[in-house]
């Protein structure tokens, strides 16, 4: 049976894009992500957060010009791809690891949330010809992605989440 590998994340950016051009003409755009979650400690009341800082790599070369041409350091993004872990020897010649979300040519999507003017923007997928992912048994899914759909409420922000639910549950 085969094995699914698919991250989705929605963040911040926490620099511009990053662009790189090879001479066999391919090209990858590279930038920094944070997800955040909050809570509320039950013992004190005081409201917690914690940041994750994700590395993404966009291999698909017209997701990768969206993203150098509309984001910019704390846009708002959903991405979708695969986690990947690559090795690299460093400067020191010592090996080192870094885990990354790579939108490859073919799978992931990213979808712009906060436009220019605060509005939700249309998304970017890869995949087959109707711009949505291929779910591996002939026909593409359904939902984000595809250049007119919209990921978010336009100037509308969500509500938030209530932080004073329960934590009495019992898993």
């Amino acid at each position: 049976m085969a094995g699914v590998n698919k991250v989705i994340l929605v963040g911040r950016l926490g620099k511009d894009p990053e662009s790189r051009s090879f001479a066999n003409g391919g090209s990858v755009v590279n930038f920094t992500m944070a997800t955040s979650e909050t809570w509320r400690d039950k013992a004190t009341g005081e409201r917690k957060e914690k940041t994750e800082w994700h590395n993404i790599v966009i291999r698909n070369e017209n997701i990768g010009k969206v993203a150098t041409q509309y984001l910019r350091k704390g846009s708002e993004v959903y991405i979708e791809g695969a986690i990947q872990t690559r090795k690299f020897q460093d400067q020191s010649g010592n090996d080192r690891y870094i885990t990354e979300i790579v939108v490859g040519p073919f799978r992931g999507e990213m979808t712009l949330i906060g436009g220019r003017d605060g509005g939700a923007s249309g998304g970017m997928g890869g995949g087959r010809d109707s711009g949505g992912h291929d779910d591996g048994y002939g026909a593409p899914a359904q939902g984000f992605g595809g250049g007119a759909q919209n990921f978010g409420g336009g100037n509308k922000r969500p509500q938030a989440f209530d932080d004073d639910l329960n934590d009495d549950v019992p898993f």
